[in-house]
């Protein structure tokens, strides 16, 4: 297993706006994705959306936020706490406005808001369709004396500008280097994670409250536990108490779905007196599908022992209820109250650190390979049985094998199980999230197997 392995992160820049100034197009264009939705109409984009890109060899994560508006409606204010809370937790700003509009009494709060981040920052002036235009839309803009570009995103001008701008800012040398395993925690709102953060880190220099939803901001938190070196990727801050509950829904899903990305392990925490719900499947389809490593955390533990007959095997027949996709996750039972379980944890993350970096030998893996397909009939494809040549490990983590066949299209889900169930008992894998691609072999033999 390697140690102390280094991490990258790419930096973080955020496409920022009043509704309807054209933050989804300049999205979809570098991202070359429709994920933003684009309609002529103010207030589309509500939720916080993250890309990664690659640009002239230098990689960020572009982010496409909810329109800034002053208007009074609920959602207009929860979309503008919502992106100046979370401006703080990027390292750029593009503030896109209307050049044909002008300078408008919200477009000064947009650039103040910018500014008071003190995060670098591009002022975009979209939708100057003439070059001779360009002038006059800027000179209501020039008082405030920041970096400034027009553009026209329909006809795909002013492009090349804002990206040279962005790579501009992003120095190689100076990027953020983390060391060891970086965990994230996840979960409904309530159930513990800023009380076993504290647990975690042995201090309580992160804000814990009773009320379901007080954590905001993003914090990276590196530690040593047992002389090995981890970053806690906190999920949603948990430095200062949400203004309003509905205000961190928006904003911790964004924050989970983002740690989740740059973790290696994830901690999905339950309230043990509770056990699993719909909501957490949700959640762990997530962290399957960011194909992540991860356990289950069990807490309130103390409460649930006293509470419930038979807690511990009650909890599992839950699990294998609720998470009946993947009934073989690793559980650990804690109490962050108690301090119950804070070792146990770290047993299993370490284990789970070492299960992500497995690998074994082709030859062996081989062996094992038509060892295993013996023990059940071949899959069918058509008429003619699916014949297997050789399985090859990629280089994924957590664990990922290739199979090469003359059929992989008549390799069923059925099968793949199967043979993932003998891969975890072969090598102790259990509560891995394991994945089999099959291929057509390079030999392309149609016969009989």
């Amino acid at each position: 297993m390697q140690q102390n392995q280094k991490t990258e992160f790419a930096p973080k820049v955020a496409i920022i706006g009043r509704p309807n100034v054209g933050k989804s197009t300049l999205f979809n264009i570098v991202t070359e994705t429709r994920k933003a939705v684009v309609k002529n109409q103010a207030g589309v984009t509500r939720d916080i959306i993250i890309e990664p890109v690659e640009i002239w060899g230098k990689n960020f994560d572009l982010i496409d936020t909810g329109g800034i508006t002053e208007a009074g409606d609920i959602f207009s204010k929860l979309i503008r706490e919502q992106v100046t809370e979370f401006l703080d937790s990027v390292d750029m700003i593009v503030a896109v406005m209307d050049g044909r509009a002008g300078l408008v009494p919200e477009d000064r709060d947009i650039i103040r808001v910018a500014n008071e981040s003190g995060k670098p920052f591009l002022l975009v002036l979209n939708k100057i369709d003439k070059i001779t235009d360009e002038e006059m839309a800027k000179a209501d803009f020039y008082e405030f004396g920041v970096d400034m570009v027009t553009a026209a995103f329909e006809q795909r001008r002013g492009i090349a500008e804002i990206l040279e701008w962005i790579t501009g800012q992003i120095n190689t040398e100076v990027m953020t280097l983390k060391e060891g395993t970086n965990i994230a925690i996840v979960g409904k709102p309530n159930v513990g994670k800023s009380s076993i953060c504290n647990a975690i880190l042995g201090t309580n220099r992160m804000i814990v409250s009773d009320v379901a939803g007080t954590t905001i901001d993003s914090v990276d938190s590196p530690f040593a536990y047992n002389g090995k070196k981890y970053t806690l990727v906190d999920t949603a801050g948990l430095r200062r108490s949400a203004k309003r509950e509905e205000d961190l829904e928006i904003i911790s899903a964004f924050k989970s779905q983002e740690a989740i990305r740059r973790a290696d392990i994830v901690l999905l925490m339950v309230d043990g007196t509770q056990g699993p719900s719909d909501q957490d499947a949700r959640i762990m389809q997530a962290i399957l599908e960011d194909h992540k490593g991860v356990i289950l955390v069990a807490n309130k533990s103390d409460l649930g022992g006293r509470e419930i007959p038979e807690y511990r095997k009650t909890f599992r027949e839950q699990v294998q209820r609720e998470f009946h996709f993947f009934d073989d996750v690793n559980v650990v039972f804690t109490s962050a109250k108690t301090g119950q379980g804070i070792d146990d944890l770290f047993a299993m993350i370490e284990r789970v650190s070492e299960q992500l970096s497995f690998r074994v030998p082709t030859s062996e893996l081989n062996d094992f390979f038509f060892e295993t397909i013996r023990k059940a009939p071949a899959p069918v494809w058509g008429t003619t049985n699916v014949k297997f040549y050789y399985l090859t490990q990629t280089y994924q983590k957590p664990p990922s094998f290739i199979a090469f066949a003359n059929h992989p299209d008549g390799v069923t889900n059925s099968y793949r199980r199967f043979l993932i169930k003998n891969i975890k008992e072969r090598w102790d894998l259990h509560g891995m999230p394991i994945r089999i691609f099959c291929m057509k072999s390079r030999r392309g033999g149609d016969s009989n197997g």
